[in-house]
């Protein structure tokens, strides 16, 4: 991965989701964070699926190394992200999940719940998901047998 794609997170949102989204853009810039927006780039109605896949693809082809999916609640985003291979999303909705989430899990997206947290919550959220990197040791090992389950997975014929 090159150091820009670390340089730039990728967020996007519903129209549920879309002030908390313009608000986390902001505090993401003003920290000298580059943000690629997904949109939508006004508060009219948009499907969370459309968005959480665009972006999540972008993950899994490393073009971003982290993305903010926001939605009324956050989980209709972590349920559709997690759709695409090799994605870890998570939904987090307090500082210690969202550290556990990259720490632990290695979430390279974190969702978050618009009708759920406040605007300065959110931002703790984020920052404190933005400070944190994957440990590896044990995690590493409960973290490769997800990988081997999901791969398993798409072997199987429907």
């Amino acid at each position: 991965m090159n150091q820009r794609a670390k340089s730039i997170v990728a967020i996007g949102a519903d129209d549920a989701g879309y002030q908390l989204k313009e608000i986390i853009k902001k505090h993401l810039e003003s920290q000298g964070i580059e943000v690629a927006d997904y949109g939508p780039s006004t508060p009219d109605p948009i499907d969370y699926p459309d968005v959480a896949v665009m972006l999540a693809k972008d993950i899994a082809a490393h073009k971003f190394e982290r993305g903010i999916l926001i939605c009324g609640t956050g989980i209709g985003m972590a349920i559709t992200a997690n759709k695409v291979q090799g994605v870890y999303a998570a939904q987090a909705h307090d500082t210690y999940s969202a550290e556990r989430a990259r720490k632990s899990n290695n979430a390279q997206i974190i969702t978050l719940g618009a009708r759920v947290i406040g605007p300065e919550l959110a931002k703790q959220i984020v920052d404190v998901w933005m400070a944190s990197e994957f440990q590896g040791g044990a995690s590493a090992r409960k973290v490769g047998k997800i990988a081997q389950i999901e791969n398993a997975e798409l072997r199987i014929e429907k």
